[in-house]
């Protein structure tokens, strides 16, 4: 015999599961910044090593795609300090555009060597 609502037997319950999307300032955090994705490689045994340095290598594909919100972050805000400075003639406000605009690229070249490593199977 079969329960009305949820067509399930009787005397099953039904377990429904809430979803709690995180804060966010997390999510903000997660589209930025892709340290919670990885593991630490250096801690534990050598078969979690080895495992974290499985998982790190599997996480790789997401790099590229963190390479590109930092790229096309960067080059808007160059375009927005470029245009508040020639345009606007507010050279201090545009030093508030170009500062993040520059962070962007060391941020990119090490996310690139990062993702080098991972996919070649060559720790840093």
């Amino acid at each position: 015999m079969m329960h009305r609502a949820a067509g399930l037997p009787l005397g099953m319950k039904c377990i429904r599961f809430v979803v709690v999307s995180p804060p966010f300032s997390t999510l903000l955090y997660r589209y930025f910044f892709y340290g919670w994705l990885f593991r630490d490689v250096g801690r534990g045994t050598i078969w979690e090593r080895a495992s974290a340095w499985r998982h790190n290598r599997q996480q790789a594909r997401w790099l590229p795609t963190y390479m590109r919100r930092w790229l096309v972050i960067g080059a808007g805000l160059f375009v927005a300090a470029w245009f508040v400075e020639r345009m606007l003639m507010c050279p201090l406000l545009s030093t508030l555009l170009y500062v993040p605009s520059a962070l962007s690229v060391p941020f990119t070249a090490v996310t690139a060597l990062c993702w080098t490593c991972l996919v070649h199977d060559r720790p840093l």
